[in-house]
């Protein structure tokens, strides 16, 4: 056991050393220090009898003892100083080598693309499933050398490689997207991209948000309105606007909440997962139709769907809380609701505030019913202005 042991600190420190061949020569050297020491331990162990002999035997240890310093001095000395030196240089930690794009980043920022681009490939060759260093080959042949084809060439190789994570996937899948609707106006080519990240990760976080950004992809003449502007007629607004009364003041025109439901009904049929036109059609049957059964079965799918945020989940679950104080809903019903959100996620700083909301529910609930208008009796006009009798 305790040779095994010593021979595993013998290789280790061999590993470590800066110069092998000259620790092996300090090993060889103290053992044969260490040899003579115990040669002369015998003489020393008896003065009396031994006399003049014993002293000599003092006097070598005594060398020997100052070679060992002298042979070890630094060893020792970078013993104790090594921990204080790694403070400032790191210590004797091997580092892991990973790819450098600094001269590649100066050479883009200077204007210099294709030389940038022969920088990424000298460190793509030695790393070649560096998920930086692709992603930033990709955004220079897209943004700055026009080649959005070589780009997409690019991404998709990137998405092939083993190793990469459904985040960074999806974040090469999204920028390809974002590539397709700002420099090619590709509503089709755009869809792709996003639908691909629902195929590589269907059961995810990021399958939901990339479902949600093709429900409002804009169509092709959308995206083109940038590049074709037409001149907007301005009708002549009102003069002496300050000197009208009240009522005559212009209004911005009012939305048909009908209308808009009957557009968010529609847009769902395509669309199921759209959870922002959801949330606004469930505002609409509360707060127009005063239907407060249909908005909390809009937010409650919203609730229900699968690989959701749970900064979303709880949103919804204050907004449909919100809306049943809103509309008078009793003590309990409103608890409950907000109880969800602390038996959903019960460890986490969302259903803390949940707690603390449900402590002060009864107050809020209090608090709705005070802001309600209440009609007053009449009173005598101008009572201020009259004298005391």
């Amino acid at each position: 056991m305790f040779g095994a042991v010593a021979g595993w600190l013998f290789v280790r420190a061999l590993r470590r050393s800066g110069d092998p061949p000259l620790l092996i020569f300090k090993w060889i050297l103290t053992a044969l220090v260490g040899a003579v020491l115990v040669w002369q331990a015998a003489p020393m162990a008896d003065l009396n009898t031994q006399g003049a002999g014993a002293f000599a035997g003092i006097a070598l240890s005594a060398f020997c003892g100052l070679a060992l310093v002298a042979l070890w001095r630094g060893s020792i000395a970078s013993f104790f100083a090594k921990p204080f030196e790694s403070l400032y240089d790191g210590g004797d930690r091997e580092i892991e080598p990973h790819p450098m794009y600094s001269i590649a980043q100066a050479k883009r920022n200077r204007g210099h693309y294709t030389e940038a681009v022969a920088e990424i490939r000298k460190q793509l060759a030695k790393f070649p499933g560096d998920f930086d260093g692709q992603l930033m080959l990709a955004a220079i042949e897209a943004e700055n050398l026009n080649d959005l084809e070589g780009a997409a060439i690019t991404i998709q190789r990137l998405c092939l490689q083993p190793g990469h994570g459904p985040r960074n996937i999806a974040l090469a899948l999204n920028t390809l997207a974002d590539w397709h609707l700002r420099f090619a106006q590709d509503r089709d080519a755009a869809r792709q991209a996003l639908e691909q990240i629902i195929a590589q990760a269907p059961d995810s976080e990021m399958s939901a948000l990339a479902s949600q950004r093709i429900a409002h992809l804009a169509g092709t003449a959308r995206l083109l309105e940038p590049f074709d502007r037409k001149p907007i007629a301005v009708a002549p607004g009102v003069e002496n606007i300050g000197l009208l009364a009240g009522d005559r003041h212009p209004k911005a025109p009012e939305v048909d909440p009908e209308k808009l439901a009957a557009e968010y009904v529609e847009h769902l049929e395509e669309h199921p997962l759209d959870a922002e036109a959801r949330e606004r059609l469930a505002v609409i049957y509360a707060d127009h139709y005063q239907r407060l059964d249909l908005a909390a079965d809009q937010l409650d799918q919203l609730i229900a769907c699968p690989n959701q945020p749970v900064r979303s989940v709880v949103r919804w679950v204050n907004l449909l809380a919100d809306l049943q104080i809103r509309h008078s809903a009793d003590y309990e019903t409103v608890r409950q609701t907000v109880q969800r959100i602390a038996d959903l996620y019960p460890d986490t700083p969302a259903a803390q505030v949940a707690r603390n909301r449900l402590e002060l529910l009864k107050l809020e609930l209090k608090g709705k019913l005070s802001g309600q208008t209440v009609k007053l009796g009449s009173y005598e006009q101008d009572i201020g202005l009259k004298q005391k009798r």
